[in-house]
Formats: C-alpha cells, structure tokens, sequence
C-alpha cells in the first residue's frame, strides 16, 4: 500500500462513515414516543454500515501512519486498537436494541426499555472515544500528516467527551441532556463527532490528491 493510496482510502472511509452517522442521528428524533419497529431497525442498519466503514478507516489511518512516519506506528497502533473496541462496543449496543424491538411483540423504545445499553452507548462510549481521539490528535500533531485544525480538534473533542463519563450517575432519561442515555450524551456527542470526521475525511483525501506526482510532457523526438 502506497501513501497515496493510505491517505484516499483513509479519507473515503471516514467520509462514507461520517454521512452514515449523520443519516442515523436524525432518526432518532423523528418521533416523540416509541418509534416504530422499521425506524429503529433502519437507524441501526445504517449505524452497523458507518461502523464497518470506521473499522476500515482506523485500519487504513494506521498504515498511512506506518508509511508516512513509522516512529509512530505505536500511536497509530493504539487509536486502531481503540477504535476496533469503540465500534465493537456499539455494535453490540446495536444488536440488544435490534433484537429486543425484533422480539417484542407491541411498540417500545428502546433507548429506554433496553437497559443493557445505557452505559454501553454513554459513559463507556464516550471514555473510548475520547481516548481514540487523543491517539488521533497526537499522531496528526507529531507527524504533521494532516492541518494543524485536526489534531487541535481532535483534543478539544476529546475533553468535551471527558466530560460526559460521569453521566452514568444522572439516570436513564433520553429527554435530558446529561442522562446516562441522554440526548447530550449520546445523540449530541455523536453527531459532533460525525460532522468532525467528516472534516477529517475530506482533509486526509485532499492531502493524498496533493501528493500525485505530475505528469511531465514527453519529450519531442
């Protein structure tokens, strides 16, 4: 794998699972009761695709660093190995609600109803998130593979996830903002951290169309 070819795959990952986590989000406000069975199913799907796409987009970023500066693979190594437990915790998060609205037999909501969800989608997720974006910050920052903004953002969210770890002492309320299950906590962190890898996609496939050497005229016999 070339640098080129890292800095593109890794850019156009973390675009398709930015705009898939940003297609998701919304759904979640649609309705004001229990939303009905093909609304969480469907918000689900399209979370577990924009998952799958940030296992790709952890994998290729670490390459890209092992290619671009191989003195910080570690760093790389740990934000691959933080993301690859983050995704894995929400798709599990993913799974409980799926197949407790599949297996009930009337409407629920299951961002209340499914308990075993509230810490996973919350305190936890937050916690892996914000170690995965201090991994991310300090790679860009010391190898200087992307704009400063990125890795300057990167810590700014990271604290800002800090920050929501103790909602898990705030109760189960998805209306409040600060809950264990909270829309603050989940749904507000989410889409921030969407719109800031979205950014970050499009930023790390410019800088690999940067890259491309130019073609020189051939010669005239």
């Amino acid at each position: 794998m070339t640098e080129i070819f890292a800095r593109r795959l890794t850019g156009v990952a973390g675009i398709a699972a930015a705009v898939a986590f940003i297609v998701e989000v919304p759904l979640y406000f649609v309705y004001s009761g229990p939303p009905p069975d093909w609304n969480v199913l469907s918000r689900l799907l399209i979370g577990i695709i924009a998952l799958a796409c940030l296992v790709v987009f952890v994998t290729a970023l670490r390459e890209l660093v092992k290619k671009a500066n191989p003195a910080y693979e570690w760093a790389a190594s740990m934000a691959f190995a933080v993301g690859l437990v983050y995704a894995t915790i929400t798709l599990v998060s993913s799974g409980l609600e799926a197949g407790a609205v599949i297996a009930a037999d009337h409407t629920i909501d299951p961002t209340i109803e499914v308990s075993g969800t509230y810490i996973l989608y919350g305190s936890i997720s937050r916690l892996m998130l914000a170690l995965f974006l201090t991994a991310v910050g300090f790679v860009v920052s010391r190898t200087n593979l992307l704009p400063r903004w990125t890795g300057r953002s990167a810590y700014v969210l990271a604290g800002i996830n800090l920050a929501f770890v103790p909602s898990l002492f705030f109760g189960n309320t998805p209306a409040h903002f600060y809950a264990a299950n909270g829309w603050g906590t989940t749904a507000l962190m989410g889409a921030i951290f969407s719109y800031w890898l979205l950014a970050l996609g499009i930023s790390t496939y410019r800088s690999g169309a940067l890259l491309v050497p130019a073609r020189t005229p051939a010669k005239e016999l």
